[in-house]
């Protein structure tokens, strides 16, 4: 999950996407470090919030590193 790799390229503090999501900012960083997932019915509003695609989160890390800005 690429959560990380697109908050931070959007120039987002985990405690801003927490307050957009809806969720605790301990939640996000669990999110990104693997501890636990977002459930899939997060996953389109999480994506949206990052500028990216469902998709674009899905990828493994190193192609999403790879991508354009």
């Amino acid at each position: 999950m690429n959560i990380k790799t697109y908050r931070q390229k959007k120039g987002m503090t985990q405690a801003e996407l927490a307050r957009q999501m809806g969720k605790s900012t301990n939640t996000i960083n669990q999110w990104e470090s693997g501890v636990r997932q977002p459930k899939a019915d997060l996953l389109p509003q999480l994506a949206d919030n990052l500028g990216c695609t469902v998709d674009e989160l899905l990828r493994p890390q190193t192609e999403a590193k790879e991508t354009p800005a």
